[in-house]
């Protein structure tokens, strides 16, 4: 079922819709060549409810069903309407089977525990599923992790594979059409759409990602250029999320070019990581939680979402181009969106429904089991430490190491005063002032903090009101509610 309102309950980008509605549109039609019976609901259908439930009721009494079974959803908000419903027809919640790890089996793995680390999921999720484990049940390579490795600075000279080109069929076409008429008007374009909308396409992206990407992946996966939107990572967390790639064939792909020899094993290490430890660690941290964690905000951070993050009209190079990959791809990689974009509003103080609003918006594999934990809880550590360790916060210095952006940027990364100076520089110090009594217990930062004391109060001072002015200076998109986003999004374009 195509339906208005799951595109517009926050202002999706255009790409993930049609990314989406296109998959769907796929494999009715392969369900269909099987010979099964189906109905689909076409967006502009005159007879369409454009609500979920409403929809599926509606059909349900059409061909007289018994019952409704349903995927279990990926989002709060769905499980409980269904939940609530209360009809003449009766719904059910098929469990999902697209992950490693049981809601039952991470409630068992958490209960007990008074502080949940992904490293100790990570690791009995190597042992429960034998992956990158040898036959004496210890990790291959020798170690757990190999994080250490996977932080090399972006060089100068760098050949990155074009992605895999996705022919649009007619399909294709004729639903980015459709989403370019009705949410056209959302933030992101079209023009650069090239996603798989099929299981053959998902294939082709896996292949495509363990030959020519993998072999580079982990030494560059911390890094971030001016110019390439992908650099070596997969592409593969939307295909996933949405049920055209499975996690285990996706890590047993990466596994096995480990045991050919073709890639590394930090590389391969890393990769997994991402799939078997970080990506099932955060669902259940969402679903053990929710509806409560939603409402966290420890640090009290009561801004809203600078306007700039709509319409990408700021002097800094790295925001810029991180937004605008966005607008164009429906993407950006982790360390965009966790040390860039994530980091600004952790600085400024953005409060947290603001940015998760913004983030489930914005890309392609968003869906609030995912974008919520590592959003509230790692990006602007609202939780007070729940999920991570220590909070993600860096000044200019950070970006300058691990990308090209400062050195096409008006502001000079190596002054923290000054009209010229680095935004992130005064506003990484002055977040560190204003959060001392919650931060500064923290052995992670007990470095940085003394840092902090040591340094002359006048300069203290001088990067106080630096900061204060900075702020003080940007446009804010109005603050608005769930209902509202698309109109917050147009005062915000507006603004910018």
């Amino acid at each position: 079922m195509e339906v208005g309102q799951e595109g517009r309950y926050v202002p999706h980008h255009p790409q993930k819709i049609a990314f989406l509605f296109s998959a769907m549109r796929h494999f009715a039609g392969e369900l269909e060549k099987k010979g099964f019976r189906v109905h689909y609901s076409h967006l502009d259908d005159k007879d369409n409810c454009q609500d979920l439930l409403e929809e599926a009721e509606r059909l349900a009494g059409r061909y007289r069903c018994d019952d409704i079974r349903v995927t279990a959803p990926g989002e709060w908000r769905l499980a409980e309407r269904i939940r609530k419903r209360r009809g003449t027809i009766s719904w059910h919640r098929v469990a999902d089977d697209r992950f490693f790890c049981s809601f039952d089996a991470f409630a068992e793995w958490a209960d007990g525990r008074q502080r949940f680390r992904m490293e100790h999921f990570y690791r009995w999720m190597r042992r429960e599923t034998g992956i990158l484990m040898d036959d004496d049940g210890e990790p291959l390579g020798g170690k757990w992790n190999f994080d250490h490795d996977n932080r090399e600075p972006l060089p100068k000279q760098l050949d990155v594979p074009c992605p895999v080109e996705h022919r649009a069929d007619d399909i294709t076409r004729e639903v980015i059409e459709l989403v370019g008429t009705h949410f056209g008007e959302h933030f992101g374009n079209l023009e650069h759409f090239n996603w798989p909308v099929t299981r053959r396409q998902a294939l082709s992206d896996l292949r495509h990602f363990i030959e020519r990407c993998l072999p580079r992946f982990g030494d560059y996966q911390d890094a971030i250029s001016d110019d390439h939107a992908f650099l070596y990572h997969s592409r593969l967390s939307g295909a996933l999320n949405a049920g055209l790639l499975r996690p285990r064939e996706v890590c047993e792909a990466a596994e096995q070019a480990y045991h050919d020899g073709s890639a590394p094993i930090n590389a391969v290490e890393g990769f997994i990581r991402q799939i078997l430890g970080w990506r099932e660690f955060v669902r259940g941290i969402y679903w053990l939680n929710m509806p409560d964690y939603k409402r966290e905000n420890r640090l009290e951070a009561d801004r809203d979402l600078p306007a700039f993050y709509w319409s990408g009209n700021t002097d800094m190079r790295c925001m810029r181009r991180a937004i605008e990959m966005t607008r164009n791809h429906a993407y950006a990689h982790h360390i965009q969106r966790l040390m860039v974009t994530g980091n600004f509003a952790l600085l400024c103080g953005v409060k947290p429904e603001a940015l998760c609003d913004w983030y489930l918006s914005v890309y392609i594999d968003a869906y609030e089991w995912v974008e919520l934990p590592n959003t509230l809880g790692m990006v602007l550590y609202a939780d007070g430490g729940y999920l991570g360790s220590k909070p993600y916060c860096a000044s200019g210095k950070y970006i300058d190491r691990m990308s090209d952006h400062c050195r096409q940027c008006r502001y000079d990364v190596k002054k923290s005063i000054g009209e010229d100076a680095c935004p992130f520089n005064s506003l990484y110090w002055y977040f560190l002032e204003r959060h001392e009594k919650q931060l500064a217990g923290n052995q992670r930062m007990k470095l940085i903090y003394g840092s902090l004391h040591k340094m002359k109060d006048d300069k203290r001072k001088a990067l106080r009101e630096q900061a204060q002015d900075f702020l003080d200076s940007l446009e804010y998109a109005p603050a608005y509610g769930r209902g509202e986003h698309l109109q917050g999004y147009r005062r915000a374009k507006t603004a910018g």
